[in-house]
């Protein structure tokens, strides 16, 4: 599989930011779009975790919503950025949907937030994230 085609998990969720940025701005200006042209737009090669997450995303995009809200003290996910909001929502249903072990679903969501988000938002984003999984912790 050593093909220079296969990316590695971080540059796909780098793609996968993208892809749901792309998203959310065809839903904010009502334009139309099929989920498959996106992914296939932003990454060539078929790849089952970029579908699977970014399906994932925008399946439960709501309950996603409630959850960040629940959990950003004082803010709402709309007053974020597009790629912010798209980072968060992403860390999100990985920590609740998926088996990637949850400190590689945070320092994943913060590498992406020091490279896209400014500092403020990048902290935010790690305390949502941080506080969704210790309110997991207390589940299991």
């Amino acid at each position: 599989m050593g093909d220079k085609m296969s990316l590695n998990r971080s540059e796909l969720r780098k793609k996968i930011m993208i892809i749901l940025y792309q998203i959310n701005v065809y839903e904010a200006n009502n334009i139309d779009y099929i989920i498959d042209d996106i992914i296939k737009d932003i990454i060539e090669v078929d790849n089952e975790f970029v579908k699977d997450i970014v399906y994932g995303v925008t399946t439960y995009k709501t309950d996603l919503i409630n959850k960040a809200n629940e959990y950003l003290n004082g803010w709402t996910i709309n007053r974020l950025g597009y790629t912010d909001q798209a980072i968060l929502l992403m860390g999100i249903y990985e920590l609740l949907y998926t088996k990637t072990p949850p400190i590689v679903v945070i320092n994943e969501s913060v590498n992406l937030a020091k490279n896209y988000s400014d500092e403020k938002v990048k902290n935010m984003i790690n305390a949502c994230l941080d506080k969704i999984y210790h309110s997991m912790e207390d589940y299991e």
